[in-house]
């Protein structure tokens, strides 16, 4: 079995208090393992990036754990007019 870093440990729990946070939240599971899917093709060796991500995930969760959060935002690029 191979062996994981403290970063990617980090990760995969942050991972699992989302899930644990999204539980009681209709329509958030999905969300959050299409953001951690889309985020796991991050290659390894971008720790700078992985570790934004990482302190941009902790602070969603707070957000996340909050009784008031009723649906979470994102933001996307517009389709272009081609």
């Amino acid at each position: 079995m191979a062996r994981h870093s403290k970063l990617q440990k980090q990760v995969l729990a942050l991972y699992r208090q989302f899930l644990r946070a999204g539980r009681d939240k209709p329509g958030f599971i999905p969300r959050i393992r299409d953001e951690f899917r889309e985020n796991a093709q991050i290659k390894k060796t971008d720790v700078m990036h992985i570790e934004y991500l990482y302190r941009r995930g902790q602070r969603q969760l707070e957000q996340l754990r909050d009784v008031n959060t009723k649906q979470l935002g994102s933001f996307s690029k517009p389709a272009d007019k081609s």
